[in-house]
């Protein structure tokens, strides 16, 4: 059986660790500081979910890191390096960092 492909319109892809993310109680992001980091960041961006976004940001397993009051955060272009992001952190900065600024 050959594989089959699936079309995206991704430009990258951000894995947020999901144990992290519930272990902060409230969850700890967002403008009132109650939602989850990959939700947060999604509405931050105006980013939907599934393929048809311009960007990933999809909840991951336990990714071993487990930091206190911190979620873990890896941006899939550069896999060798792995953000620890608190609780009300800056969103713009952060979409910055992993290279999401500016996406439609």
């Amino acid at each position: 059986m050959s594989a089959r492909h699936v079309a995206s319109r991704w430009t990258n892809a951000v894995l947020v660790c999901r144990k992290c993310s519930k272990k902060l109680k409230g969850g700890g992001f967002g403008p009132d500081g109650d939602k989850p980091l990959a939700k947060a960041l999604r509405k931050h961006l105006h980013l939907g979910k599934g393929r048809k976004s311009h960007a990933g940001i999809i909840e991951v397993g336990c990714l071993d890191i487990c930091p206190k009051h911190a979620v873990t955060v890896i941006d899939t272009r550069r896999p060798d390096r792995w953000l620890i992001v608190k609780p009300h952190a800056d969103l713009d900065a952060l979409a910055r960092d992993l290279g999401l600024a500016g996406e439609p």
